[in-house]
């Protein structure tokens, strides 16, 4: 039975339908289930699966970790792959340690966030996963301009440390300037997919690019 929350309890209409949202998700129990911090591990579940990118790669960063969902995921499905592998997570918010993941805070926009981001590593990352969102502020204009901007950011990180035949996931929005992101991709990665998962919500307009064989 679908949970309703009435308007007693959360007067503004907009809280209300996020609490809905959450009460009835059927991927936010599993993720409590399960023991995942976020529904967004599943995403990460749904990609490695259909591209097998985790266990190939000997070191893993995950951009704008928090809350160390995507890091669970990573964790868990680096075990039988490459031998010696490193996985670093980094965030400008802490999260709670996770085993197997090294935590970096800071901006990666900052150069010496960056040395400590590859110290950590040891070496260049073979895999880049970014599952990052700003925050909203409601206008759409504004909110069009930070999605743009922390995105960009997020390819321009990867595409200045990623290693040689490297992978490279993050998240777009449809519409706004994907298709720009998606054309850039294509002169540095050998193949460059979009994706959707089952557990993004229906009514986002979220999906995944998927780059792999990184050439320069």
């Amino acid at each position: 039975m679908k949970v309703r929350i009435t308007k007693g309890r959360l007067k503004k209409l907009s809280s209300r339908r996020w609490v809905e949202r959450q009460l009835n998700d059927p991927f936010v129990a599993a993720a409590k289930k399960q023991g995942y911090r976020s529904r967004a591990a599943f995403k990460l579940i749904e990609i490695d699966d259909k591209f097998g990118l985790i266990k190939k790669a000997r070191t893993v960063l995950d951009l704008g970790a928090a809350p160390g969902g995507w890091s669970q995921v990573a964790a868990e499905r680096a075990c039988g792959g490459t031998y010696g592998r490193k996985l670093v997570a980094s965030d400008l918010l802490d999260i709670a340690p996770i085993n197997g993941i090294e935590f970096v805070k800071g901006d990666f926009n900052d150069e010496e966030v960056v040395k400590r981001i590859l110290d950590a590593l040891g070496d260049k990352p073979d895999l880049i996963l970014s599952d990052m969102s700003p925050n909203t502020v409601g206008h759409a204009k504004t909110d069009h301009i930070r999605i743009i901007s922390l995105v960009k950011s997020a390819a321009d990180f990867a595409s200045n440390n990623l290693a040689l035949g490297g992978s490279f996931v993050v998240k777009v929005f449809q519409g706004g300037g994907e298709q720009r992101l998606l054309s850039d991709l294509k002169t540095s990665f050998g193949k460059v997919a979009h994706f959707k998962p089952k557990s993004s919500r229906k009514e986002s307009s979220e999906l995944y690019l998927i780059a792999t064989g990184f050439k320069k």
